[in-house]
Order: structure tokens, then C-alpha cells, then sequence
């Protein structure tokens, strides 16, 4: 009996420190920063990878645990986030904040093994998600804009790690997954509406879920794919892209610009669940297509 019972505490342990640090989250991050190093790498170092697989996992986890600290008696009030392990009472503020605490030195000196620029970025990813995003989301819908500058440094890092420099390559990256984050984080915000206003959350840019918002989800949708593109044209240094990459890349935004209008026309929570599933499955093939592209 006593094993069973100290078998289910760890497995609750196990899965309090996954939610802490968010690890799903975590993970794509991850994947983002391995496919900008791999963008970059003029030799693929497997060591690097390591290295910034776990220093990418470190950032974000630290971001996240940072987040439920300060949230925590406004994620006790939302649906979503009551059960998490700090509103609900299984993990300490203490304990978070030694797991924040750690996951920051870990993460910045593993980052800072690669090169001094890539800790640089990881660490200026932290500080703002911490200190600037999470503060705002209770103040005004810019936060968004505030939370989307360290959500778009995971692309860049990689080809930072890479070749320990920041040029138009990286830029473009980060101006992607820049771009990107609006229609993804307000589709999100538009489904979740009702429960981010128990917390008092505004993530909507016009703080309702009206037209003005979805065209401005549209407008950053159709910004997101230019950029996207931009690499066929053969003016972003190392960072190229092949004609039939570009219409992979091209096919995948018209269709995330689709669910935006379908968004726009419908104004459900349904449309806008889809356009955030279409945004996550954009992101990622188009980052998989990035890396085939480069090695074809």
C-alpha cells in the first residue's frame, strides 16, 4: 500500500514539475531553436544541439515558473489555470521559485557554453516575459506585443548559437516568429475570452471579440506570410529559400490566412480554435520546410 501510495506522489511530483515549466511549450521552443541552428550551422556540432536543447528548455521553463508565481491568486480564479500546482495548493511558492531560480543559472551558463550572445538573448528572454509581459497582461492588450518580442527569439537564437552573430539571417527569423505570435496568441485569446476576463487578462487588441479585432489578426497573418517569403528573393545573406520551398511556405500561409477570415466572417470560438490549431500546424511544418529546403 505504502509503495503504490509513494509511487502516485512521485508521479504527481513528476507531472507538477512538467506543468511548472510547462514543458509542452517548453519542447516547441526547443524544436524552434534547433531548426535556427540548424538553418545556421555551416557544420552541425551535435554537442551544440545538446547544449541548446537543454539551455532552450531551461529559458522557458524558468519564464514559465517565474509566470505562475506572480499569477498565481489570478490562475485560482480561471477554469484553465486553477489546477495548476500553485493555486492548487500541491506546490509551494518556495519551491517554484528554487526551480525558477535554478532553471535561469542553468539556462544562461549552458547557453553561455555555446557562445556569450546566445546567454545574452536567453537571458533578455526571461527578463522580459517576466518582467515586462506578464506585469502588462492585466493592464493592456500591448502586452501581447511585449510577450511576443521573447517568443521570437527562439528561432534566431539557434542561428546565434550557430555562428555566435546577429545579422539580417536571424532578424528575419525573429521577425517571422514575431509576426507569427498575433493571430496565434489572439486566437487564443478569443476562444479563452471569457475565462482570461475571470483573471482580468486583456489579450484582445481591441479588448472584445469584434471585427477591428480580426482584422487585425488578418493584417498580421498577411504580414507573417511576406516575411515568410522573403528568402526566395536572395537579399537575407546565408538565409535562402528555394522556389518550391517558397510555395510550400506560400500554401501553408493562404491557409492560415483562410482560417483568419473564416474567423473574421464567423466570429465564433470555433473559427478562432481552428485558426490557432492552423497557426501551430503553419509554424511548425514551416520551420521543418526551412531546414529540409537548406539541406536539399
Amino acid at each position: 500500500m505504502s509503495t503504490a501510495k509513494s509511487s502516485v506522489i512521485k508521479t504527481s511530483l513528476i507531472s507538477d514539475f512538467k506543468e511548472i515549466t510547462k514543458i509542452g511549450l517548453s519542447l516547441s521552443v526547443v524544436f524552434s531553436s534547433i531548426a535556427g541552428y540548424l538553418l545556421g550551422a555551416v557544420t552541425v556540432e551535435f554537442w551544440t544541439l545538446v547544449l541548446l536543447a537543454f539551455g532552450g528548455y531551461f529559458m522557458v521553463g524558468a519564464s514559465n515558473a517565474y509566470n505562475q508565481i506572480i499569477e498565481r491568486d489570478l490562475d485560482a480564479l480561471m477554469d484553465r489555470t486553477k489546477n495548476r500546482p500553485i493555486p492548487s495548493g500541491r506546490m509551494s511558492v518556495n519551491t517554484a521559485f528554487i526551480i525558477a531560480v535554478s532553471f535561469t543559472i542553468l539556462g544562461i551558463i549552458t547557453l553561455y557554453i555555446i557562445n556569450p550572445k546566445t546567454a545574452m538573448y536567453g537571458a533578455i528572454s526571461i527578463f522580459l516575459y517576466t518582467s515586462v509581459y506578464t506585469p502588462l497582461k492585466t493592464r493592456t492588450p500591448l502586452a501581447v506585443f511585449a510577450g511576443a518580442i521573447p517568443g521570437a527569439i527562439p528561432f534566431m537564437l539557434g542561428w546565434v548559437a550557430a555562428r555566435n552573430d546577429f545579422g539580417i539571417e536571424p532578424g528575419v527569423l525573429f521577425a517571422l516568429q514575431f509576426f507569427w505570435q498575433f493571430p496565434h496568441f489572439w486566437a487564443i485569446g478569443w476562444f479563452l475570452y471569457d475565462d482570461y476576463e475571470k483573471g482580468g487578462f486583456f489579450m484582445l487588441p481591441t479588448g472584445k471579440r469584434d471585427k477591428a479585432t480580426a482584422v487585425q489578426i488578418i493584417m498580421y497573418t498577411v504580414w507573417t506570410i511576406l516575411v515568410s517569403i522573403i528568402p526566395v528573393f536572395g537579399f537575407t545573406g546565408d538565409l535562402s529559400l528555394s522556389i518550391v520551398g517558397m510555395l510550400v511556405v506560400l500554401a501553408l500561409g493562404l491557409y492560415m490566412l483562410y482560417r483568419a477570415f473564416e474567423l473574421f466572417r464567423k466570429r465564433t470560438s470555433k473559427a478562432a480554435k481552428q485558426l490557432m490549431l492552423a497557426s501551430v500546424f503553419y509554424i511548425t511544418l514551416l520551420q521543418i520546410v526551412y531546414v529540409i529546403d537548406r539541406f536539399i
